[in-house]
């Protein structure tokens, strides 16, 4: 095996699954929909969609929009108490078929959960019945030689909850002196306090 080869295989191959998500109206949809969210926007996701989930909470709350990650899991062991009147709750599966993850979304809606955006990629999944609104994250083929590890839907996962947030930022007019307020510490609150880099 050429190492050096591969990896720029992998990392091509990761490029060109994110270059391949077809952006249409859904997209427009679902950043108005967390803009315009009454209730809290919730994000997630089982296994590596999870972190991604809990990575796009954070960089909403970062970029002016609060946002919580709820584990499917411990949704069902009582955390689904934080699913409230008129939330809105961005789900990620690549399959759509996620047995927690379906389980706390049909539960969600008695708890009054109103808005409900899937990001996923498989058609023929549960998750697209049960949303509101459907990021499609086209067809996915893994760069993992097993055809198994998430490694390229995760790229495209992150790809899409970036554009996400940093679109909703800017339309929602978050200023650099914005973000330096949810940054007390470190390089990136400096850098948006002051000149200095």
């Amino acid at each position: 095996m050429d190492i050096q080869q591969r990896i720029a295989e992998i990392i091509r191959h990761e490029a060109e699954a994110i270059a391949s998500v077809q952006v249409n109206g859904q997209f427009e949809k679902a950043v108005l929909a967390l803009r315009d969210c009454k209730g809290k926007v919730l994000t997630t996701g089982m296994g590596k969609a999870g972190h991604i989930a809990h990575k796009f909470a954070a960089t909403l709350c970062s970029t002016g929009t609060p946002a919580a990650f709820i584990h499917p899991g411990e949704a069902a062991h009582g955390d689904l108490g934080l699913v409230g009147q008129d939330d809105c709750i961005v789900a990620l599966s690549t399959s759509g078929k996620t047995n927690e993850i379906i389980e706390m979304l049909e539960l969600g809606r008695h708890l009054g959960l109103a808005t409900i955006i899937g990001i996923t990629s498989h058609p023929d999944s549960r998750l697209r019945e049960l949303s509101d609104i459907i990021l499609d994250m086209g067809i996915i083929k893994e760069a993992c030689p097993l055809g198994l590890t998430p490694s390229a839907s995760i790229a495209v996962m992150l790809a899409i909850t970036d554009a996400l947030a940093l679109t909703l930022m800017e339309l929602k007019g978050i200023t650099k002196h914005d973000y330096g307020l949810r940054h007390h510490g470190g390089y990136l609150g400096r850098k948006a306090r002051t000149d200095n880099v």
